[in-house]
C-alpha cells in the first residue's frame, strides 16, 4: 500500500476548499439516481448527463421498475445525450435488474462496505470508480474516489506515482485521512473542478493555480 502523507493530503484540500469553496456533491436527487448519474458519467461530460436525465424522466418516472419496464430501444434514445447509450443503456437495466433483486436500497444498506463494493463490482458494467461513487455520494461510505484529476493532479504534486494501481492510491487516501465521509465526499469534488479548470491534461493553468508553490511539475 502506498504510504501518503496525511499532513501535507490535509494541506492540499485546505487550499483547495478555500480557493473553490465548498461544492455540494453529488448532484441527485435521491440515492438511486447519484447511482444511475455515476453510471452515465463514464466518458462523458456531467452536463451531458444532466440532459439524459432530463429527457428520461419526461418519459418515465425514475425509478428502476420504470427503467426496466421501457423498451431497450427507447431507453438507449432517451440516453443518447450521454454517448455509447446502447451500452449505457444495457448497464443501466443490469444494474437495475440486480438492484431490485439484491432488495432495493434497504436491502444493500444491510450490507458491510466490502460487500456492498464486491456486490457492485459483480454487476455489469461497474468498475472501481463507478463503485466507488455509489459507495461514497449513494450510500455515504468513507470510500475515497480515484479518477484521472486525482492521479494527475497527486502525480504532478510528486505525491503519487505513475505505476500506482487504482485499489492502491484508494487505500493509500483512505490510510492517511482517515474513515471520513464529509472529507472524502468534498475533497473529490474539489479534485474534480481543479483537475476541470487549472491543472488540465493539456496546457495547465499553472500560474493561476492556489497549488502552484509547492507543485514540482509545474
Amino acid at each position: 500500500m502506498a504510504t501518503l502523507d496525511a499532513k501535507r493530503l490535509r494541506a492540499v484540500y485546505r487550499r483547495l476548499l478555500a480557493e473553490y469553496g465548498p461544492q455540494h456533491w453529488w448532484p441527485g436527487d435521491s440515492p438511486f439516481e447519484v447511482m444511475i448519474g455515476a453510471i452515465l458519467t463514464q466518458n462523458t461530460a456531467w452536463a451531458n448527463v444532466e440532459r439524459g436525465l432530463g429527457r428520461l424522466c419526461d418519459r418515465i418516472p425514475l425509478t428502476p421498475q420504470a427503467i426496466l419496464s421501457l423498451p431497450g430501444d427507447e431507453l438507449a434514445a432517451c440516453l443518447r445525450p450521454v454517448g455509447y447509450f446502447n451500452l449505457k443503456s444495457q448497464r443501466l437495466q443490469a444494474f437495475c435488474r440486480a438492484y431490485l433483486e439484491a432488495g432495493g436500497l434497504a436491502g444493500l444498506r444491510t450490507l458491510e462496505t466490502e460487500a456492498l463494493r464486491h456486490w457492485l463490482l459483480r454487476i455489469h458494467g461497474i468498475g472501481p470508480e463507478t463503485a466507488d461513487d455509489m459507495l461514497l455520494y449513494a450510500f455515504e461510505r468513507p470510500v475515497f474516489v480515484v479518477d484521472a484529476y486525482t492521479r494527475r493532479v497527486f502525480e504532478r504534486l510528486g505525491v503519487l506515482t505513475e505505476n500506482l494501481d487504482y485499489e492502491t492510491i484508494r487505500r493509500g487516501f483512505e490510510t492517511a485521512l482517515g474513515q471520513d465521509v464529509p472529507l472524502f465526499n468534498e475533497y473529490h469534488a474539489l479534485i474534480v473542478r481543479h483537475g476541470k479548470e487549472l491543472c488540465r491534461r493539456t496546457r495547465p493553468r499553472c500560474p493561476q493555480c492556489c497549488l502552484h508553490a509547492s507543485c514540482p511539475g509545474c
